[in-house]
């Protein structure tokens, strides 16, 4: 339960930084979905370390680097995911004819899906088990190579 407060107080940070930026200036979709994961990530690191994960036990530099880890991956597939999805979207006839004057905005809907997706199958799988655990590395690799 904590988790999902967490996710959701980040993710509001991310929409809202990344929808002020396109809608009052004009940055493109692209960039401010980069800018929006960028922020969310650090209320989300911040909100978990303290109060979700309770890491108060983990060294605070194990954990920033696990974090930075899963952080990159999350930026990469949000941005890239939320940009294949619009332009995927947006190429479709129907789309554009449904919409019409607002298929601007269907940014804001692949954001929302890939956003969902992302944080449950790679942010928050990680973290439980991996960035906010006390182990290093080659455990964690060694763990799941021993699940499969």
């Amino acid at each position: 339960m904590k988790a999902q407060l967490s996710a959701q107080v980040a993710s509001l940070c991310d929409f809202l930084f990344t929808i002020l930026l396109v809608k009052l200036l004009g940055v493109f979709y692209l960039y401010a979905t980069f800018c929006g994961s960028i922020t969310g990530g650090m209320v989300n690191c911040f909100i978990n370390y303290r109060w979700v994960f309770g890491a108060n036990d983990c060294k605070k530099k194990f954990v920033a680097m696990k974090y930075l880890f899963v952080w990159t991956g999350s930026i990469l597939l949000n941005t890239w995911g939320t940009f294949g999805l619009t332009e995927w979207l947006t190429n479709m006839r129907w789309v554009n004819h449904l919409l019409g004057y607002y298929v601007d905005d269907v940014f804001i809907l692949s954001k929302i899906v890939v956003s969902i997706l992302v944080g449950f199958f790679w942010n928050y799988q990680l973290q439980r088990t991996f960035v906010y655990r006390n182990r290093d590395i080659r455990a964690f690799w060694k763990h799941l190579k021993h699940k499969s």
